[in-house]
């Protein structure tokens, strides 16, 4: 009988238990923006592939997907899942390592402050060590495990997967610019944040990377058709201007700016339509990185129109700025990084703030309620997210916990799921990937942004 109660009350624990996920309050306002903070990189760490460290906070979590590569003789174990599934999609993957490592760089008294320096650079790494991987010589790079389609017809624990998990690459017969230039620019980023050997490795890396996306132009998506469906490329024109600037951020060497000038040029990005700030999309960062680096008028004056232009734009009746219906405060967030960016160097730092903060607070809260799982008031507890939905393992999980009306039995802490419609419309419903699958991505630029929030208050 007391054994019988001591797994009651360990499931239970577990499931209604975990408090504030190691992360106290800290009393500031409006939100607790350092708290917030906190939780952010415990979301990165319920989304490691791979073999984990003995340091892994998230314990609900086990090592998971240790034969991915082994389809093509590779280990191309470690890296994160995607979302709510288990593909490990490298293009949305390096560019939440690089947005990862962007914070960072921008905001480090925030990371500071709040304590998380340490947790966000480890966040960083996990990425890069797997990218570094993934680089198989001057041009290849693996740049997906799993196919989307079989993986989407799962629903359970990573840990309990049995599905082949095939391997894409692309080479200098099958290129993509867009991947390789941005898989360059995580690795060179995460050379910005790192030090030492290891910032040496990832540059070595990275220039390889560089050098293949110049020179074997093409879409990745057009080269893994198993991407296509999910993360299809625009456009490669804004990876290759960010890849130069991180690189020439990693090495001080002027080569790399002279280049991102060509690019910037070549492809016509000053005079851009651009209001997305995302995995596909990354012009707006490369105007902040130019601001920050060289300066130039052209520059300020296009980020500033960037930014400008968001203040002017429809935003929902309770204030978030609405760009897109899939994801809708992740582009908000990213959209508020940037113009805390910009503020912080030195564009009307004033309005530019008080709008980030106002894209912060309606994640944190100002609508009545919490987007970020397990933060703040009546925050979500039904993500579309495998693992989280889980009981406590060996108890089963499928399909029946896919489709329960119960809240997932784990806690995502830190997770900023999808956002509400035009008209501020948001059900926590499992089901509704739209509004309620939580990414990689998602939290990337977000986790900079309240880091800005911290800085500031």
């Amino acid at each position: 009988m007391k054994a019988a109660l001591g797994i009651l009350l360990l499931v239970l624990g577990t499931a209604y238990g975990q408090g504030n996920g190691g992360c106290s309050g800290t009393g500031m306002s409006p939100y607790d923006y350092s708290q917030a903070l906190c939780m952010s990189p415990l979301f990165y760490e319920a989304q490691r592939s791979g073999k984990l460290p003995a340091d892994q906070r998230v314990t609900w979590r086990a090592d998971s997907g240790l034969q991915d590569g082994a389809d093509v003789g590779l280990d191309l174990t470690g890296g994160y899942y995607d979302a709510g599934d288990y593909v490990k999609f490298n293009f949305p993957m390096a560019a939440s390592v690089t947005a990862l490592a962007f914070g960072l760089h921008a905001f480090p008294s925030g990371m500071s402050t709040a304590g998380q320096t340490n947790y966000v650079k480890a966040a960083v790494k996990w990425g890069s060590d797997y990218f570094l991987k993934c680089v198989q010589g001057p041009t290849t790079l693996w740049g997906q495990v799993g196919d989307p389609d079989v993986d989407h017809a799962y629903w359970g624990r990573p840990e309990d997967m049995t599905e082949t998990r095939v391997s894409y690459k692309i080479d200098a017969s099958a290129p993509g610019t867009d991947l390789a230039a941005e898989t360059a620019a995580a690795l060179a980023g995460a050379a910005v944040v790192h030090s030492g050997s290891y910032a040496s490795e990832c540059v070595s890396a990275a220039e390889q990377m560089y050098t293949f996306a110049d020179e074997h132009r093409g879409k990745y998506s057009n080269s893994i058709d198993k991407a296509a469906n999910f993360y299809s490329s625009y456009s490669f024109h804004d990876e290759l201007p960010w890849a130069a600037l991180w690189l020439y951020l990693a090495t001080g060497e002027n080569s790399y700016l002279s280049d991102a000038e060509g690019y910037i040029q070549e492809f016509g990005l000053l005079d851009a339509d651009v209001l997305n700030v995302d995995w596909d999309d990354k012009t707006a960062g490369v105007y902040a990185l130019m601001v920050e680096i060289d300066g130039g008028s052209q520059y300020t004056s296009a980020l500033q129109g960037y930014v400008d232009n968001l203040l002017s734009y429809q935003h929902t009746p309770g204030g978030m700025v609405y760009i897109s219906d899939w994801g809708s405060l992740r582009e908000a967030v990213n959209a508020a990084f940037i113009a805390a960016r910009a503020a912080s160097l030195g564009i009307k730092a004033s309005s530019y703030n008080n709008w980030a903060q106002s894209q912060a607070d309606y994640a944190l809260g100002s609508i009545g309620h919490s987007y970020v799982c397990g933060f703040g008031n009546n925050p979500p507890t039904h993500p579309h997210h495998g693992s989280s939905s889980c009981p406590v393992a060996p108890q089963p999980c499928g399909w029946n916990e896919y489709n329960s009306a119960d809240p997932n039995p784990q806690t995502l802490f830190g997770a900023l799921v999808g956002g509400p419609d035009a008209q501020d419309n948001y059900v926590d419903d499992r089901d509704d990937y739209i509004h309620n699958e939580v990414a990689c991505d998602y939290n990337a630029l977000f986790t900079g942004l309240l880091a800005a929030m911290v800085e500031l208050h």
